[in-house]
């Protein structure tokens, strides 16, 4: 320390000059033949020079010493070993690091791997593939999937390509080099493809088209190399892309930013697709439910030759699909009625939804402590998806419990006595979801429906609010979505279907909704002229509906009260109010089918199918014959 310096040192004259070292440090150096502790060198530490050079010479002041006898101070500047390691690794440590990334970069430039050549490793293995190939069952057969069959055959003939291509090759076939899957979202697109992985024993390379888009330029092409490379490796084999649509949209004009970089991915797409010879052994499949948006050039033969629909299942799809899903539930019900029974309540209902209704039936009796799913709870689990789950405590004040009574009732007359209206199946003012009361229908399964039907079923989406109009001479903003839906419908018959003698027979595309849109495909005349029909639609609708229950007050008047009383009633019940619907109405599976061909979806395959998976077939047949086959010496002996 300083203290100790001038007291043992500075002070006893042993001091024969100070070294100044990089100005943080002072040697001291004694007095030739002088050691202290066996050494004749000291340090110590400085804060500063100044303060160092005006201390030492106020104590030598202090010590009456004449300045001509002042000790000496010597100034230097000496390397050390520490600091050089440090200053070496920070220059170093920065060459080695870009030296590594320009080593990683190339490699990803050139397609290796890191350490090895071939394959796209890419910077930090961004541009290796991210697709899996699946060898092993994944326990989803073609059995498992139903409600598509034409569907369900395609697939099986491209299966059959890949394991019997000389079928087609000698007539002279180029065998196909892939097919696309669209249709609504939940019909069974993907489950397809994984059916398809369940019955190949070919090996099924699966990937998401989301996967190819990344932060680093250049990873999406990487990928798509090296998806097809590891494709062609495992030939012959099927490659799946789910959800093409985010790699595969239309290309624009301007190319900038995340947009080129998906651009520059769809082009390496279609030139491995394109540059697939016949006899490659590989099938490019692909699922999507926004086929339009998708690339012309993805979409011509040569690269998907087919686009196979996958449409909302109908009727006989619909109990198929119930038979599915019943098999592994616990129920006394005779499953293959129910399954007819439940396809007739669940028009338009997808296989996704389909599943759900039957796993909200378990979760409804499980909820109940009930030993088996009863006929009940299917109905309890249609309600549920279709309407959401009661709000029992829900209050409603007595007026607007009236309210709503009356407004349902007036949507259950105005169906009950229109021809070409959807039948009744239950009405209710217990809230549930969103809606304060529901009337359940029995839409009817239709694809073509004519200028009076339409307007039945505007009038009885309009009943609801002519009932308030007539019973409380007032209205309320309960009959919001009965009006979205009339304004939907008015205008589509307009702008769609040309079916106003005004505006002729045009029809017009409209965007989507949630598009931008910038400009109407017609003038503003045309514009104006169809808001005036469009108007004049709902008006005639809705005169109709007031004529009708203005006829049939007291039949509201009835409805409604006993709504009041019981909150929910069915078919019977009205039947009982109103006596029976003045129209022939369906409400059996064998009455909806009637005069279609058969009763159940037509399931025989082709000629040109039936082995197509005939080693499988014959495994499945050995299995439950219990015969094992065990290989002897290059021989096959059978063991009962």
């Amino acid at each position: 320390t300083w203290k100790e310096f001038v007291s043992n040192y500075l002070s006893k004259a042993i001091v024969e000059k100070l070294e100044v070292v990089n100005k943080k440090w002072v040697r001291i150096k004694l007095v030739p033949g002088t050691q202290i502790d066996g050494s004749n060198t000291i340090w110590f530490n400085i804060g500063s020079v100044e303060a160092f050079e005006r201390n030492l010479e106020n104590a030598q002041l202090e010590m009456n010493m004449e300045p001509s006898n002042f000790v000496n101070v010597v100034y230097k500047t000496e390397t050390e070993i520490g600091s050089l390691v440090l200053s070496s690794l920070n220059f170093i440590l920065p060459l080695a690091l870009l030296f590594w990334l320009i080593r990683r970069s190339s490699s990803m430039l050139q397609g290796g791997r890191p350490g090895t050549r071939g394959g796209a490793g890419g910077i930090f293995g961004f541009g290796q593939t991210t697709a899996k190939i699946i060898k092993e069952d994944i326990g989803v057969k073609f059995r498992d999937v139903a409600g598509c069959e034409e569907a369900k055959i395609e697939i099986m003939e491209f299966v059959n390509f890949l394991k019997n291509p000389q079928q087609y090759i000698d007539l002279g076939a180029k065998i196909p080099k892939g097919a696309i899957l669209t249709g609504p979202p939940g019909t069974g697109k993907t489950m397809l493809a994984k059916a398809t992985a369940g019955e190949a024993n070919v090996p099924f390379i699966t990937v998401s088209g989301s996967e190819f888009l990344e932060m680093f330029v250049g990873v999406g092409p990487s990928r798509v190399r090296d998806m097809f490379s590891m494709a062609r490796k495992n030939a012959p084999c099927i490659l799946f892309i789910d959800e093409i649509d985010a790699v595969g949209r239309k290309r624009g004009g301007r190319s900038f930013g995340g947009q080129s970089e998906q651009e520059n991915t769809l082009n390496q797409l279609l030139v491995e697709m394109d540059g697939f010879n016949t006899q490659s052994g590989v099938v490019v499949l692909a699922a999507t439910n926004r086929v339009d948006i998708l690339d012309n050039a993805l979409l011509r033969p040569g690269r998907f030759d087919r686009q196979i629909f996958v449409a909302s299942p109908d009727i006989k799809g619909r109990a198929s699909i119930f038979k599915v899903h019943l098999k592994p539930l616990k129920t006394e019900v005779n499953k293959a009625e129910l399954a007819k029974k439940m396809a007739a309540l669940t028009p338009g209902f997808s296989g996704a939804d389909i599943a759900n209704v039957c796993n909200e039936a378990a979760l409804i009796a499980a909820r109940d402590l009930n030993k088996t799913i009863e006929h009940k709870h299917f109905e309890q689990a249609i309600e549920r998806v279709v309407a959401g789950m009661e709000k029992k405590t829900q209050v409603l004040q007595p007026e607007e419990k009236k309210t709503v009574a009356y407004h349902e009732a007036g949507h259950a007359v105005t169906g009950w006595f229109l021809e070409h209206a959807d039948p009744l199946l239950k009405v209710s003012i217990i809230p549930r979801g969103k809606g304060l009361g529901y009337a359940q229908y029995l839409p009817k399964e239709q694809y073509l429906y004519s200028t009076e039907q339409l307007q039945d079923r505007m009038c009885m989406m309009l009943g609801g609010r002519v009932s308030e109009h007539i019973f409380f001479n007032r209205i309320t903003t309960g009959a919001q979505d009965d009006l979205a839906k009339v304004t939907q419908s008015a205008y589509a018959q307009v702008v769609h279907y040309g079916m106003n003698e005004r505006v002729g027979q045009l029809s017009f595309e409209m965007p989507r909704p949630g598009e931008m849109v910038f400009d109407k495909p017609y003038s503003e005349t045309t514009a104006m002229m169809i808001d005036e029909e469009v108007r004049k639609i709902v008006k005639v609708a809705f005169e109709k509906t007031m004529q009708l229950l203005t006829k049939h007050k007291e039949d509201v008047e009835k409805v409604a009260q006993r709504l009041l009383e019981m909150e929910k009633l069915d078919k019977d019940d009205m039947v009982m109010l109103l006596g029976k619907r003045p129209f022939a109405e369906k409400s059996t599976y064998e009455e909806f089918v009637e005069g279609t061909g058969s009763f159940e979806e037509d399931t025989t395959l082709p000629k040109g199918l039936e082995s197509w998976n005939k080693e499988r077939d014959e495994e499945a047949a050995d299995k439950e014959n219990g015969i094992e086959k065990e290989k002897l010496g290059g021989k096959v002996s059978f063991t009962e």
